[in-house]
């Protein structure tokens, strides 16, 4: 069909649309130009700029690279790291601090991601060391020892301790570090050579950091041969001797804190008052009452003013839990009348304590004496009224510690679950509504259905043994929004059957402390 042809009047205006087509197209060409041009040089600036020290990819790159050519020479292991792109841009950076904090991050991240393996670490730094001239911080340094002792190199963990005291002087974390590790392999001759290396570091401030630093890692048998080692060097003074009698008392070794304590006096040295709390402390815990009545006597007659209410607190606590209520009371008038002011956690074991003989007036009337009762106070009280099976009255002082404004913790609510339903779980009087139903039932939705056979065969039975309900993970198993509304659930139901004291725990429990949002609003008196 042939092609029709236009109307002579459209020609002037398709002659003006095919120049201003003719125009809008140059435009066009010539931003697509500047587009291309702005897009090169950003690209060519991307190209230029390092990327980051803390790229995730660039960290997994490097770190497989050190995994898989651990192994291999250093020649093939070295082509392979001079590529990555952020080694190569630290090189040629104008700023060398930038570089060298680059470097050392990249440092921490790797030893951060291999904690437990020496190999990939100790090849970075030689490479660093080799082609960037490294000298790894205090901070990068401090992790290094810290991988190799725990990869138990000793051989090169000593090694690098000599590096770096020859190129700087050893910090206190360094030395930290570098016991901990050290002793943890019970090199104890390596601990005493630490001194050796700086005549500066063989002071007593010095030994008291290494003898810490080994009772904080219950290694207390390693530091007392350390000081023993270095007692030529090192002359052990008040301090130490504190320190290796409390780490002797915390872990079980009252005959070898009674030696140390003979030693120190020996040498002409009186521990502290942290000592003699901690061999009381001791005592208490073995059940010599006496021997800890004799010391802390003693204590007050030469060293009265070292006697203060930790001490006190302390004695006064274990006396309640034993029963020896007027030794605890003697003991807290004399507290009183040398101006020492008592605190929680005193009122609240000499409130229970007080309960525990069945004194209930005393005891409320300890109790109703403090104007703004703390959580201890508030423990001791309900604690007391469980032991005498009054679990009415303790959830009703719980509603007050509610009314107060003093916030319950996990600990509350466990101690209220124990007094209402027992240690092992009570028969209850409704059928639908009891400790099989609720918390056996419980921990079959949970899926731990293995905890809860034990619970199910006396249940069918009626004469089996059970051991202790966790209320604990209980409660873990159901701090969700799910479980919010099971405890919603639950206490409505119990409301229904007349446990209302029962309810309240449950519901307040699911309001407050079902979920950690709740906790930390209620915490902070959001709720």
């Amino acid at each position: 069909m042939p092609a029709r042809s236009l109307p002579t009047r459209l020609l002037p205006s398709l002659s003006f649309s095919s120049s201003a087509t003719a125009a809008a197209t140059a435009a066009t060409n010539s931003a697509a130009t500047i587009s291309a041009a702005a897009a090169a040089t950003s690209a060519a600036a991307a190209a230029a700029a390092p990327p980051k020290s803390t790229d995730p990819a660039l960290l997994l790159r490097l770190c497989t690279v050190l995994y898989q050519l651990q192994l291999a020479p250093d020649a093939k292991l070295h082509a392979r790291l001079l590529e990555l792109p952020l080694l190569h841009a630290s090189s040629s950076s104008s700023s060398s601090s930038s570089s060298s904090s680059s470097l050392h991050e990249i440092f921490l991240q790797v030893c951060s991601r291999f904690p437990l393996s020496w190999r990939p670490v100790h090849r970075l730094l030689l490479f660093l060391r080799r082609f960037r001239s490294f000298d790894p911080s205090p901070a990068a340094s401090a992790r290094l020892l810290d991988v190799l002792g725990k990869s138990r190199h000793v051989h090169l963990l000593w090694s690098t301790l000599l590096d770096l005291s020859s190129s700087a002087a050893l910090s206190p974390g360094l030395l930290r570090v570098a016991a901990r590790a050290l002793g943890e392999a019970r090199e104890i001759s390596k601990i005493r050579d630490l001194f050796a290396l700086n005549p500066s570091l063989c002071t007593a401030e010095t030994l008291n950091l290494v003898v810490r630093t080994l009772c904080e890692r219950r290694m207390v048998d390693v530091a007392i041969a350390v000081a023993s080692k270095l007692r030529a060097r090192v002359a052990p003074d008040a301090d130490t001797y504190a320190l290796l009698i409390a780490g002797s008392c915390r872990g079980g070794d009252l005959a070898g804190a009674a030696k140390l304590w003979n030693a120190a006096a020996a040498a002409g040295i009186e521990p502290g008052a942290d000592a003699h709390d901690a061999m009381i402390l001791a005592m208490l815990k073995s059940n010599r009452f006496e021997d800890a009545a004799a010391m802390l006597k003693s204590m007050r007659t030469r060293r009265p003013r070292d006697v203060g209410l930790e001490s006190y607190s302390m004695v006064i606590t274990r006396l309640c839990k034993r029963g020896a209520l007027p030794y605890a009371n003697m003991l807290f008038g004399e507290m009183l009348k040398r101006g020492i002011e008592a605190d929680g956690v005193t009122l609240g074991a000499l409130v229970y304590g007080l309960l525990a003989k069945r004194k209930v007036r005393e005891a409320y009337k300890v109790f109703c004496a403090v104007r703004d009762p703390d959580i201890s106070l508030f423990h001791g009280l309900i604690k007391g009224l469980l032991r005498i099976k009054r679990a009415n009255d303790a959830t009703q002082v719980f509603r007050e510690m509610l009314e107060r404004g003093c916030e319950p913790i996990m600990h509350t609510y466990i101690m209220l679950l124990q007094g209402h339903m027992g240690k092992r779980g009570r028969k209850g009087k409704d059928p639908l509504v009891n400790f099989e139903s609720v918390f056996v039932g419980g921990l079959v939705k949970a899926g731990k259905t293995l905890a809860a056979t034990k619970y199910v065969e006396r249940m069918m039975n009626g004469a089996v043994e059970v051991p202790r309900f966790d209320y604990n993970k209980f409660l873990y198993y159901f701090s969700n929004e799910e479980g919010v509304v099971m405890f919603e659930e639950v206490g409505r139901r119990m409301k229904e059957v007349g446990l209302v004291d029962l309810a309240d725990i449950f519901l307040r429990y699911g309001e407050r402390m079902a979920t950690r949002d709740r906790r930390r609003r209620a915490m902070n008196g959001l709720l």
